[in-house]
């Protein structure tokens, strides 16, 4: 029989999903913390919500969708304008996961996204959250993928916005079902566009501000220059005109985000099969090196050991177990 504060914490739990489920606004961000806790206790309540989550026909099978780009160049305005459009087009949940940078001297963050993204009260159904960096190189926090497990089970779309620091902004790619790069009008020649990097990866670029009309148009002339040869072996991904503030092109990049979530269809994200980039990382940032030494060798190598713990969850705690006595062995 399951004892009587197990149960009693189990019916905790359950409602509490249900409630996050149902887009109450603290639930979601109670079960955030769970996603972001780095205690050792914590794993177990992941596994806990998780468990939960899908075994309730409330579940979700959300689409990610990353957007990168320079710092100032409207990322966070053009979002909020874009999630109120897509809930307008159709009945669609949607979560905004922003990355602020840290300071590398107090590690302390000014989390101003929240700043410029506000949802009215009465559209529960449209949910933002910051993120610190802590100063976390790639564009994301060390948690965002944790906190993308959960999302992507209560909302219909998660749009994940990275640090914005510039051109090795990569791990989002590891995490987005498409990827949009927002550029503004002045902030480079073609020479800047054709360095490698992130203009080789994104399935859109969107030029914002373009109510800067010159300047938006000599960005797009330099783009169609400049992005055949940044992507040779393949075609060059779509440019989109926007502005946050008179409205142009929201249209069509709603139409693009939907388009992508008629694609993927039902299924949603399947972060199950991106869980082994994240696991190394995380072994990476804990461990280093030597760390990394210690799981190649395990049988099947990290895949091998990921797939044998079941979750991601079970493959830190093993190897967090595991790797003080092998590094003590050399």
């Amino acid at each position: 029989m399951t004892p009587p504060d197990t149960a009693a914490e189990e019916a905790e739990a359950k409602a509490l999903c249900q409630r996050a489920l149902a887009h109450h606004t603290l639930s979601v961000s109670d079960l955030i913390a769970v996603f972001e806790d780095a205690r050792d206790g914590a794993a177990a309540r992941r596994r806990q919500v998780l468990r939960l989550l899908d075994a309730d026909p409330g579940r979700r099978h959300g689409l990610i969708c990353g957007v990168t780009g320079t710092p100032g160049s409207g990322k966070s305005t053009l979002l909020g304008r874009l999630a109120l459009a897509l809930a307008d087009a159709r009945p669609l949940s949607i979560a905004i996961l922003a990355v602020d940078p840290s300071s590398p001297l107090s590690g302390g963050a000014l989390l101003g996204d929240r700043v410029r993204v506000r949802f009215p009260p009465e559209r529960p159904e449209l949910y933002f959250r910051s993120q610190a960096s802590e100063t976390q190189l790639g564009g994301l926090a060390p948690d965002s993928f944790q906190v993308c497990r959960l999302l992507t089970r209560l909302y219909d779309l998660v749009f994940v916005e990275t640090v914005g620091i510039g051109q090795s902004e990569l791990d989002v790619r590891y995490l987005c079902d498409r990827m949009y790069l927002v550029l503004a009008p002045l902030g480079g020649d073609e020479v800047q566009l054709l360095k490698a990097g992130v203009m080789e990866v994104p399935d859109v670029v969107v030029v914002s501000k373009c109510d800067e009309t010159l300047a938006a148009r000599r960005l797009v002339s330099a783009l169609a220059s400049a992005l055949p040869l940044s992507r040779p072996l393949g075609e060059p991904p779509p440019v989109l005109r926007t502005s946050a503030r008179s409205g142009e092109g929201l249209a069509e990049l709603a139409a693009d985000v939907l388009a992508t979530l008629d694609r993927v269809g039902p299924g949603g994200s399947q972060l199950a099969a991106r869980e082994l980039h994240f696991f190394r990382r995380w072994v990476r940032d804990e461990w280093g090196r030597a760390g990394e030494r210690v799981l190649d060798a395990q049988p099947g190598g990290a895949h091998g050991f990921l797939y044998a713990a079941g979750d991601l969850d079970s493959a830190e705690q093993r190897f967090a177990a595991l790797v003080p006595g092998a590094l003590a062995q050399g």
